[in-house]
């Protein structure tokens, strides 16, 4: 039995009540965000009343659910899905297609890519292939994980010299979009990255910069990055609601010469 087969088979309520104490809010809280009764938000957890396809997307809303999710808790409830999960190479998607090119292609001669939920690249520029020199093969096979890429000792792993500080925020990133989701796939996915060598705790001590940089090196050069991740805002499509855009930009001016000096 698959895990959206093990959350169909869940009452609403009990999904809906998962949600709100993920959220750490109190029925009294939720109540009051959504308008309606403590008394109606435990009736519906409880299942002594079944919540209309309008209530339970309102709580969902309020409880800030994926929209993946929120799909889920129609089903349900007994109705049908409201958010459409296209392919990203279908003809619906053009308009998004030639938007993340445009962004990709006007990033050069930095890398940037585009990751769904699970952290799998959908797409780079060409600067991007600084991060697939000299990794494992393996690692290169789809669909490329982007953390699995960065954080695998045979992969970008063995070429960042401050691996132990780019783990340890990655980790916290992953850790927060697990406690966002609750999706079982990257949890695992966690487990996994946690389990490599080079993991060790960044010891505490005065904070010499603002952000954690990437300090990537290629030949006898040592690159500086610093990251940004963007979305898309107001999605009402589950596979839009889901990329982020990852764009990677030069921490110092030797890094930038050194990159646009590739292109």
């Amino acid at each position: 039995m698959t895990i959206a087969e093990e959350t169909f088979q869940r009452p609403v309520g009990e999904l809906l009540r998962g949600w709100r104490e993920r959220r750490r809010l109190s029925q009294l809280d939720l109540a009051n965000q959504v308008e309606v009764s403590t008394r109606h938000v435990s009736f519906v957890e409880t299942g002594k009343s079944k919540p209309s396809r309008e209530m339970v997307l309102r709580l969902a809303e309020h409880l800030d659910v994926p929209l993946r999710d929120r799909n889920q808790l129609l089903l349900a409830g007994g109705y049908a899905p409201v958010y459409s999960e296209a392919s990203l190479h279908s003809p619906a998607m053009l308009a998004v297609r030639e938007t993340l090119r445009r962004l990709l292609d006007a990033h050069a001669p930095f890398p940037a890519l585009v990751v769904d939920r699970w952290w799998n690249i959908v797409e780079t520029n060409a600067a991007a292939a600084l991060f697939t020199e000299d990794v494992a093969p393996e690692l290169l096979a789809a669909p490329i994980n982007a953390l699995r890429l960065t954080l695998h000792p045979d992969g970008l792993g063995r070429r960042i010299s401050n691996l132990a500080a780019v783990r340890a925020s990655a980790l916290s990133t992953l850790q927060r979009q697990i406690a966002s989701t609750a999706d079982p796939e990257l949890q695992d996915l966690y487990d996994e990255l946690r389990g490599h060598a080079g993991g060790e705790r960044v010891a505490a001590g005065p904070v010499a910069e603002v952000v954690v940089p990437m300090k990537l090196r290629r030949g006898d050069q040592e690159l500086s990055l610093l990251t940004t991740i963007a979305t898309f805002g107001t999605p009402l499509d589950v596979t839009v609601s889901e990329l982020m855009i990852e764009q990677f930009f030069p921490a110092d001016e030797a890094t930038a010469r050194y990159l646009k000096e590739m292109v």
